[in-house]
Parts: C-alpha cells; sequence; structure tokens
C-alpha cells in the first residue's frame, strides 16, 4: 500500500488509531476464533498491523506473532507490545513460501489499490503453509474513494470478495457481516471472512 495520503493519515493519528484498536480487541469474537484455529506456539503475521493491538493478543495467546506496517510511527507502537516482533514492511513485502500458519489482515487490505488486490491474495495464500488460517476484513460496499479524513479505499461487496478469495486458491470457512464506526467517525458495513489456504 503505497497511497501517501493516507499513510500520512495513520502516521499523524496513530495514538488516536492505537486507541480505538485497543478497545476493539478487548471483545472481537474473530480474532479469539482466529487464535483458536491455529496450534500452539504457531507463527502468525499481523499484516497492516497499525499499533500492533491484534498482534499483542496473539502473543498473549502463546502464538509467535509478527506484526507488518509500512508506518513508522504504527510500528513504533506495535514494537512495544511485549512478544511482537515490529517489522516497518507494506504488502509487497510479502513474497515468502509457506512461512506463516496464520495471516491476519484486519481492514489493511482495502486500502489496496483494486488492480494489486488479487496479486496480493495470491501472495498471502503462497505464504501460508497447507491448511494454513487466514483472517480478512474489509468495508463492503462498491468502486473506490476517499473517506473524510482522505484515506483511500476500495470497496468490495461479499460475494465478490469470496470469489476471489476462492479463485486465490482459499476455501472459505466463515463469514461474519456488521457495522461498526472507525477512525472517521462513521458508521459502516464490513464483512469479516475466515479462509483457508
Amino acid at each position: 500500500m503505497s497511497d501517501k495520503e493516507t499513510l500520512s493519515v495513520y502516521a499523524a493519528r496513530a495514538d488516536e488509531y492505537a486507541a480505538l484498536a485497543a478497545a476493539d480487541r478487548q471483545s472481537n469474537p474473530a480474532l479469539a476464533a482466529f487464535t483458536r484455529a491455529l496450534p500452539e506456539e504457531a507463527e502468525v503475521l499481523d499484516l497492516g498491523s497499525g499499533p500492533g493491538a491484534a498482534a499483542a493478543a496473539m502473543a498473549r495467546a502463546g502464538l509467535r506473532a509478527t506484526a507488518w506496517d509500512p508506518v513508522p510511527e504504527m510500528v513504533t507502537l506495535a514494537a512495544r507490545n511485549e512478544g511482537v516482533n515490529a517489522e516497518q514492511k507494506s504488502f509487497d513485502d510479502l513474497t515468502c513460501t509457506a512461512c506463516y500458519d496464520g495471516i491476519w489482515a484486519s481492514f489493511s487490505l482495502l486500502h489496496a489499490p483494486r488492480e494489486d488486490f488479487p496479486r496480493y491474495l495470491a501472495a498471502i495464500a503462497r505464504a501460508l503453509r497447507p491448511g494454513g488460517v487466514f483472517h480478512i476484513g474489509m468495508k463492503t460496499g462498491t468502486g473506490s474513494k476517499r473517506d473524510k479524513i482522505g484515506r483511500l479505499y476500495t470497496y468490495y461487496t461479499t460475494n465478490e470478495l469470496s470469489g476471489l478469495l476462492e479463485t486465490a486458491g482459499f476455501t472459505v470457512s466463515e463469514v461474519t457481516t456488521g457495522e461498526d464506526a472507525g477512525l472517521d467517525g462513521v458508521i459502516a458495513p464490513w464483512v469479516r471472512i475466515i479462509a483457508r489456504a
């Protein structure tokens, strides 16, 4: 993800986003389900981790957690979490094969341009070990636009996203929908999908 305006919003509001993320992680059933689906001491990647709240929860659950984010301010916050290996990396840096048991991408890939999205899903599928668990959270809708604070979003319908995952080689196992307010304060619909490589 290389949209400079989106990255600058997260850099400027890192502490505010960290507070929002911490509150969400306190009662996130998707994160609990993802963690339960993995073996003890599994290697997991929080892709587009922000301040690393999810990676921290995974580490507390006994998983070996790595957090990647392209924003230096977010990486600094993620590195403060005990047991989390935080690195400044983007989606394009995921080039390994069969190196993770689980990959968590919670509302991060929605900032990827539509033309890049299929290759990112393919890279995630390749990076997971056989049977590996992938969680993706996305806001739902159509088209692309900036929110009121300047972040660029690409939207998909639930069926469209499920189809893209299947094309990338995943088997969709769980779909959850809802709506919440994000950093911009706007309530928006979302989907969370857990899939297997």
